[in-house]
């Protein structure tokens, strides 16, 4: 029997309860789907854009190699992905935000209750377990001028690639550092875009940090798909390497870019720039719910307490993918069907004869994948000084429009972590709820009170993780507990 995809139109014709409800249509959260409807789960896949693929798979499901040959070979195996996913037998509901979910129990046993707007209207869905596939989000890289029209981030722009194939008319820089970095810039120079310039910000000092950590990626997939990317990228255009000061200059949008390389000020004219150092997982989703939260050292960002299977410190909740620590596509669609199998473990017992070699070959796969990454990391991570700038006119909360000095100030005041310079600066209450500042303000703090970010903390969030109109709260059947809650009346309670 043929299976397909069910697309869902309306929120209304979602099903009352499914057996596990993933978040988020990237290579984790499509494979994920495929993997838990073949060992019979009954799924739904919830997706905020309007076609699954994610931000590395963007618009996979139209795009074809004949009208983006520029995106590369490794964007085209998200072909694969999608075609796993279209043809498997679950749920699938796009442009469907999730902003809360809740854990409790049925039946006396761990489930989920998912709230979700779509379509202008919000619903209750619930699940017996949930994977957050939530993807990655690109770290701030605030400096002097990041907030001058022409001034974006490289995911960004790449997104404007993937989608519409637009590329940015006149001069373009790129500024920052991580392998997104040079993937962009070849990108940008086969779809005929006019790059002058690669400002590397990668410390020098990290490569003796990664030696150590040489060996398992001289044998991995990254040696030389990423030689032949450097090389290409510095024959056709100039690279700056060490670059310890940015700063975009412009009045009413960006005209040039001043840095310091080796010693030496330069200057170049350009129409726009893009900045980028590296990504860190979305995690509002696991914050916001009340998972767990660990700093990871090496990649210099918060994520969730995952065990090996993606489970969550909180039991029906998994996540998988980039949003449960950086390890590229590959790992994250072999992550999702790790998280979609130990789900179905919890769920159908009965089937451990017919799961767990499955869940052990893809563990296998997991690690064969992930050689490497620890130099990666280590070599790719960004200097502190664009980590937690010292420009004190730098703008860092952009929605509040705080300063770097203004943090600083407070810091020095032994300010106790976020939330309270939250309540003293405003900064991480704007539209974008921390998003793009989070990482930042606890970078800032660390180094004035030379403390570990671990120790700083970062902003506890609470739900909707993303504004929902109000007459969407209101429209949400009013449940028992939330009637006792307000009236104290007891009668409706079963």
């Amino acid at each position: 029997m043929t299976m397909a995809l069910r697309k869902i139109e309306d929120l209304h014709l979602l099903d009352r309860e499914y057996d596990l409800a993933i978040i988020g249509a990237g290579p984790a959260g499509m494979a994920a789907a495929a993997q838990a409807a073949a060992a019979g789960a009954r799924t739904i896949l919830l997706d905020e854009n309007p076609a699954p693929g994610g931000q590395i798979y963007r618009s996979i499901e139209r795009n074809s190699p004949a009208r983006r040959a520029f995106l590369g070979n490794d964007y085209w195996k998200g072909k694969g992905v999608l075609k796993a996913f279209l043809q498997c037998d679950a749920a699938y509901l796009s442009q469907a935000l999730v902003w809360s979910v809740e854990q409790g129990e049925t039946d006396g046993k761990a489930s989920v209750e998912l709230r979700v707007s779509a379509g202008g209207k919000s619903s209750i869905v619930h699940a017996r377990r949930v994977v957050f596939a939530t993807g990655a989000m690109e770290r701030p890289m605030p400096v002097r001028g990041w907030t001058l029209p022409g001034v974006m981030t490289i995911g960004a722009a790449q997104i404007a690639l993937k989608s519409s194939g637009l590329v940015p008319d006149g001069r373009v820089v790129l500024a920052g550092s991580g392998p997104l970095l040079y993937l962009f810039a070849d990108q940008l120079l086969q779809a005929g875009g006019n790059l002058v310039a690669v400002l590397d910000t990668t410390p020098r000092s990290n490569w003796a940090k990664a030696l150590p950590f040489l060996p398992p990626f001289l044998v991995s997939s990254y040696l030389l798909k990423g030689l032949a990317l450097l090389a290409k990228v510095r024959r056709s255009v100039p690279v700056f390497t060490g670059v310890g000061t940015i700063e975009v200059i412009g009045q009413d949008r960006a005209t040039a870019i001043r840095f310091q390389a080796k010693g030496r000020t330069e200057e170049i004219d350009i129409d726009s720039a893009f900045l980028h150092q590296g990504v860190v997982p979305n995690n509002s989703l696991a914050n916001a719910t009340g998972c767990l939260l660990a700093w990871n050292d090496r990649q210099k960002c918060f994520q969730p307490e995952l065990d090996t299977h993606g489970r969550s410190s909180l039991p029906a909740i998994y996540v998988a993918g980039d949003g449960g620590g950086i390890g590229g596509a590959l790992v994250a669609e072999v992550g999702g069907r790790i998280a979609a199998l130990a789900a179905c473990l919890d769920l159908f017992p009965e089937k451990t004869r017919q799961i767990g070699p499955l869940l052990a070959k893809h563990e296998k796969r997991r690690r064969v994948l992930s050689r490497g990454r620890t130099f990666i990391d280590t070599l790719y991570q960004p200097a502190v000084a664009f980590r937690a700038p010292t420009d004190l006119e730098t703008i860092a909360c952009r929605c509040e429009e705080v300063t770097v000095g203004a943090i600083r100030d407070a810091a020095a005041r032994n300010v106790v972590g976020p939330n309270q310079l939250k309540t003293m600066l405003r900064c991480g209450m704007g539209p974008c709820q921390g998003r793009m500042c989070t990482a930042t303000i606890t970078e800032i703090l660390a180094d004035v009170q030379q403390r570990s970010p671990a120790d700083i903390g970062t902003y506890r969030l609470r739900t909707p993780i993303k504004p929902v109109p109000l007459r969407e709260f209101a429209s949400l059947p009013f449940t028992p507990d939330a009637v006792q809650a307000v009236t104290g009346d007891h009668s409706d309670r079963s």
